[in-house]
């Protein structure tokens, strides 16, 4: 009898964790029942898989089987070692009649009353679809006001001659007022739809936004660039300044240096506890090309160092 490498059939790593051996079952599933597979030996892949996952999505049988993990590789030639029970009660009758059985490598291990069952081929198959990413790009305005955006994806389909292809799906997505960077909106049922009576999974929308020509985000923050004038910082001044929300008086204290940061409390994007806005001075200087803006400057030169 050989060892058979449930971790490999998965194709999971031994330390995977109850949600990846969901989804690669979830994933193998698909490829191999034989109701939709045009593989060659599907029908004994989808046996294979079944017989895996009836082990590794149990924590006991898990833990059972990993005991023997270390010792042995796929294809081995196997044998318990002696009064290995695996910690299962061999009582119990199963109905051979009803479905195909697991293997022998797994009948050694667990016991008969343990042996799960696979769909046979023609029998009516079940299966919840699978969640799907994607990443969509919105406005910093979008975040302040709520939007409704149109959003097209690229999804999967099996035809009825079971082969998968693509084609293009519109969908009507509500950015929520308040979204920020890296935050997900969820889109129930409109991942990839399930098998048979099974429900479609979930869409998950990781959000990102545009490349804008004014604001820049960090969390609930929002960074603009104030250009100033030398004067302007010397002496301080007034300023109206656009934010996502609408025009600001900005008061710049005199004796700004470039670099400084001016916070308004509140006006980043919207939540519970708001994020701030900052504007961030940039001295500008004048520019020097004529004979009397250079005289002006030398002038104003003179007198510094003079005074200094």
């Amino acid at each position: 009898m050989e060892y058979k490498d449930y971790y490999k059939v998965m194709g999971v790593a031994k330390d995977a964790s109850a949600d990846d051996i969901k989804r690669a079952y979830r994933k193998l599933a698909r490829k191999f029942h034989p109701d939709v597979s045009k593989e060659k030996d599907a029908e004994t892949r989808f046996k294979e898989l079944g017989e895996a996952y009836e082990v590794l999505k149990d924590p006991e049988k898990r833990a059972a089987y990993d005991q023997l993990g270390s010792n042995w590789q796929a294809g081995q030639e196997f044998r318990p070692p002696p009064g290995w029970q695996g910690g299962f009660s061999q009582q119990g009758a199963t109905d051979r009649a009803s479905a195909a059985d697991f293997s022998d490598f797994f009948e050694e291990l667990f016991g008969r009353a343990h042996k799960g069952r696979r769909p046979a081929a023609g029998q009516e198959f079940h299966m919840q679809g699978e969640d799907r990413h994607a990443r969509i790009l919105v406005d910093i305005e979008d975040s302040y006001q709520g939007a409704t955006r149109q959003l097209s994806l690229q999804v999967p389909e099996v035809t009825a001659e079971g082969y998968v292809q693509s084609r293009e799906r519109s969908l009507s997505v509500k950015i929520p007022k308040g979204i920020r960077e890296g935050q997900q909106i969820r889109l129930a049922g409109q991942g990839s739809p399930g098998l048979g009576s099974g429900s479609a999974g979930d869409l998950y929308l990781e959000v990102a936004f545009k490349p804008h020509p004014r604001y820049r985000a960090s969390g609930k923050d929002i960074y603009i660039d104030v250009p100033v004038m030398p004067w302007q910082a010397a002496l301080g001044d007034s300023v109206n300044v656009t934010t996502p929300a609408g025009q600001v008086k900005l008061k710049i204290p005199a004796g700004s240096q470039s670099g400084k940061t001016l916070r308004l409390k509140g006006g980043g994007l919207p939540a519970k506890s708001p994020g701030d806005f900052y504007a961030v001075l940039q001295l500008v200087n004048p520019p020097v090309d004529n004979p009397k803006a250079r005289a002006a400057f030398e002038q104003l030169r003179d007198q510094l160092e003079a005074s200094s």
